[in-house]
């Protein structure tokens, strides 16, 4: 399969009062982070959206975002009219339609591996692909969640050594940690606060104007790009640590035959509670940050105790949600082996197609080890994406069948529409973990 071909934007022009030229916006990686930022960018500049998955980059051209993050209409309202391109949207595969750009921002994910260990391989192979196309006085401005210091020791190395530039004397760096909620339709990209930083005082307040001119929420220059690296990866530490807090609670309380939400909601009275809820943590950000600032505190020679024990605990809570899923059943009489299981979202989180790091994974293999065969069902999830990631088959129509336990894993709206009694056995259980079913439908929740 070749790359779609794709014309060239002009090159950039130049404010006849100025001599500093137009931003002209290079996007590498266009996901869930990278694609609503080079929308909301070409609505002003020209934007060349890159990347390497050929699928995606054809499918945007078409108008079409399967990560639902941008709508049709909006994303076609921006797509490059080859007539005029003052402003725009180019997708492209194609490294030669980054060569005009002076502004180049990496949006590509920064997972970790099967040992919780950082793994930096996407961003260093996006800092080649520009380190390729750099040009003296270009600006290159990471995205992607990293540890404190990893833009200037990782990344300007790569940069550095590919394009023959010296940092800081013929290109320059910032970054301005990424903060897309995925799913969520009213806090997107311009209208939450965003923070900026630049490799130096000059650098970083061009960095905060590109942003500012865009983001209506307003910015935050943070003095170094050190110090806006560190505000990211503590953002979703702390979330997760609350987190992990309230999943402690929910296993005492649970012993105690006390309702955990019931407890919640008489301690949210006090002004300034809180307001956490238990559940599975997973997703790209409050799953995956915290181990990038544990990796960096042991490289100091600091081990970080309550960091690394909330992710301990919220990493548990899969098995606990299946051994509380078989108790029930045992409590009702049913048997284990073979029992048929239906669990209601395979998604990280509601209303929303993202399966990376889902922790309803970490469910289903627990009840899968019970012995219960599994259905799962979701109707937000790309099906051949769950085989793909997951190995598992799941299905975007409800099963016309009857189940001897449901667990609601994801708070999908359609799950409130879904008449139980239809898909139930006669003893069947059905465990809450969102507490979004009434009570006369759910034996428990989380």
């Amino acid at each position: 399969m070749h790359t779609p071909p794709i014309t060239n934007p002009k090159t950039p022009t130049t404010n006849p009062k100025s001599p500093t030229p137009t931003p002209r916006i290079a996007i590498i990686g266009l996901g869930y982070v990278g694609l609503p930022l080079a929308r909301l960018f070409a609505t002003k500049f020209p934007v060349v959206g890159f990347d390497i998955n050929i699928k995606r980059v054809v499918e945007l051209i078409s108008g079409t975002d399967a990560t639902l993050e941008v709508s049709d209409a909006v994303l076609q309202a921006v797509l490059v009219d080859k007539t005029t391109n003052e402003k725009g949207l180019l997708c492209s595969t194609a490294i030669d339609d980054l060569k005009d750009c002076n502004y180049y921002i990496i949006t590509v994910p920064t997972p970790v591996d099967k040992n919780n260990r950082p793994v930096l391989t996407p961003l260093i192979k996006a800092s080649e692909t520009v380190g390729a196309v750099l040009k003296k006085g270009d600006i290159v401005i990471y995205e992607s969640t990293v540890y404190p210091g990893a833009t200037e020791e990782e990344c300007i190395p790569v940069l550095e050594r590919v394009s023959g530039l010296v940092y800081n004397q013929d290109f320059f760096a910032g970054y301005s940690p990424e903060r897309i909620n995925p799913g969520d339709k009213e806090h997107t990209v311009e209208k939450i606060l965003k923070v900026t930083s630049g490799s130096t005082p000059e650098i970083g307040k061009k960095v905060d104007e590109l942003y500012k001119s865009v983001i209506i929420a307003g910015t935050h220059l943070a003095p170094t790009i050190k110090v806006a690296e560190a505000a990211k990866v503590i953002e979703n530490s702390q979330r997760d640590i609350n987190i992990a807090f309230v999943n402690e609670l929910a296993k005492i309380f649970n012993l105690m035959d006390i309702n955990t939400h019931d407890v919640l909601a008489a301690a949210g009275s006090k002004w300034n509670f809180l307001p956490f809820k238990p559940g599975l943590v997973g997703g790209h950000c409050i799953g995956v940050d915290p181990y990038y600032l544990a990796q960096k505190a042991q490289e100091y020679g600091y081990h970080p105790e309550i960091i690394l024990a909330g992710r301990r605990l919220n990493d548990s809570m899969g098995q606990y949600v299946a051994s509380e899923v078989i108790k029930l059943m045992i409590s009702e009489d049913i048997r284990i082996k073979n029992a048929k299981v239906l669990v209601l979202g395979i998604t990280f989180k509601e209303n929303c197609p993202d399966v990376r790091n889902t922790k309803a994974v970490d469910v289903i293999a627990a009840l899968k080890e019970y012995g219960a065969d599994v259905t799962i069902f979701d109707p937000w999830a790309n099906e051949a994406e769950v085989l793909h990631e997951y190995n598992l088959k799941s299905t975007r129509v409800l099963p016309n069948e009857k189940f001897d336990a449901i667990v609601l894993t994801v708070s999908h709206k359609e799950f409130l529409t879904i008449d139980f009694s239809e898909i139930k056995n006669e003893k069947a259980i059905v465990y809450d973990v969102k507490n979004i079913l009434p009570d006369s439908i759910k034996n428990k929740t989380l």
